[in-house]
């Protein structure tokens, strides 16, 4: 069942190669950008925005959200964010902004 869901998996995040995505944490990081590839270890976003929510002014979903309508504020050519710290991907497609 392990392997299945390793398949699973993959197969899910293939699909969100090459697109925009959310990445999110259980702190306040969130980490937006396009989806370069991923392994064992992690993701690697390109032209990607990695921000703190406890600075500023939104809180993550009006964030998350300012950035599906708006556009990405990109503040990294390319980072790496380790698969742990990660508890959720999404599409930024499917966030809703109303």
């Amino acid at each position: 069942m392990r392997r299945e869901w390793g398949v699973m998996l993959s197969e899910s995040l293939d699909r969100l190669v090459g697109k925009e995505v959310v990445l999110d944490t259980e702190g306040p990081m969130v980490f937006i950008g396009r989806l370069a590839s991923y392994d064992v270890d992690g993701f690697w976003l390109e032209q990607a925005d990695v921000h703190n929510c406890n600075d500023g002014h939104a809180q993550r979903e009006q964030y998350i959200a300012e950035s599906a309508k708006d556009g990405i504020r990109v503040n990294r050519e390319r980072v790496f964010i380790f698969r742990r710290a990660v508890v959720g991907v999404s599409a930024l497609a499917d966030v809703t902004t109303d």
